[in-house]
Parts: C-alpha cells; sequence; structure tokens
C-alpha cells in the first residue's frame, strides 16, 4: 500500500514555533538543520509504517496515534489506511511536562 505523508496545520505551526525559537537562540542554520530533520524523519514511515509506538498518553483519542523520535521531538502521526494517508498531527518538545501532549491547539 502506497501512502502519502500529510502534515496538520496544528503540527505546521508548531514547526514555526521550533524554527523561530532556534533562530533566535542557536541562529538560522542550526534552526533550517532541525526543521529540515524533523521534517524528513517521517518518510522512514513510507517502507515501514508500524515501526513506531503507540502514544500511550493519547490512547484515550478515538485515532490510535503512533509516534517516532527525532532529537527532543516527538513526531505524533495516526495512519489513515483508507484514505492511504499517515497524518502528522503534532510535533512535541519532550523537555516539557508529558502530559501537555494531550493539547488540541
Amino acid at each position: 500500500m502506497k501512502l502519502k505523508i500529510v502534515w496538520s496545520e496544528f503540527a505546521e505551526n508548531e514547526l514555526d514555533k521550533i524554527f523561530e525559537y532556534y533562530s533566535q537562540k542557536a541562529g538560522i542554520r542550526i534552526a533550517k538543520k532541525l526543521i529540515k530533520e524533523i521534517i524528513s524523519e517521517p518518510n522512514k514511515l513510507l517502507k515501514n509504517t508500524f515501526i513506531s509506538q503507540v502514544e500511550n498518553l493519547l490512547l484515550d483519542r478515538e485515532i490510535k496515534y503512533r509516534y517516532l523520535t527525532c532529537n527532543n521531538y516527538k513526531i505524533i502521526y495516526a495512519i489513515n489506511e483508507e484514505k492511504k494517508l499517515i497524518q502528522i498531527s503534532d510535533v512535541f518538545d519532550t523537555r516539557q511536562n508529558p502530559v501537555k501532549i494531550k493539547r488540541t491547539k
């Protein structure tokens, strides 16, 4: 089954925040490198969709979320087999309180 990766608006906004933070604290070059790494990480799912673990903190949701890690970030995603999509829903900084992963906006 050929899947396509799509990023939610929420996840894209989180990437923007990460970029802004690192461009101010570490410089544009570092910020671009980190964002590029985060964006390319889900590509490994195209070969092995179920390579990662289920996100236990989101088990109460109707959708089954899984995650990949990249540096200090969890890339939260769900697989929609019907639409043939890997839907990236969030990029979560693991240095935060883990309960914050349940946020929706």
